[in-house]
């Protein structure tokens, strides 16, 4: 294992274990190990739904309201 490989999994392991699990899925996908599709909770989808619907209506986020998004997550 290479040392970045190292540093990335020390650095999962303090996660979350449903995190852990959603990056180790990306990660098998990524190395070519076939994964089951994700399964949506009804409250992610309806969360799906509703922000399709709100892009069919052409509503969306200023520039200010992304600038502020990013700027509260420190990025």
């Amino acid at each position: 294992m290479t040392r970045l490989l190292e540093q990335a999994v020390e650095a999962v392991r303090v996660l979350p274990d449903d995190v852990q699990d959603d990056l180790a899925r990306m990660l098998l996908q990524l190395a070519g190990v076939e994964q089951p599709p994700y399964e949506l909770t009804p409250e992610e989808a309806a969360d799906i739904d509703a922000s399709l619907a709100e892009a069919d209506r052409g509503e969306f986020a200023t520039d200010e309201e992304v600038r502020a998004m990013w700027a509260k997550h420190g990025l």
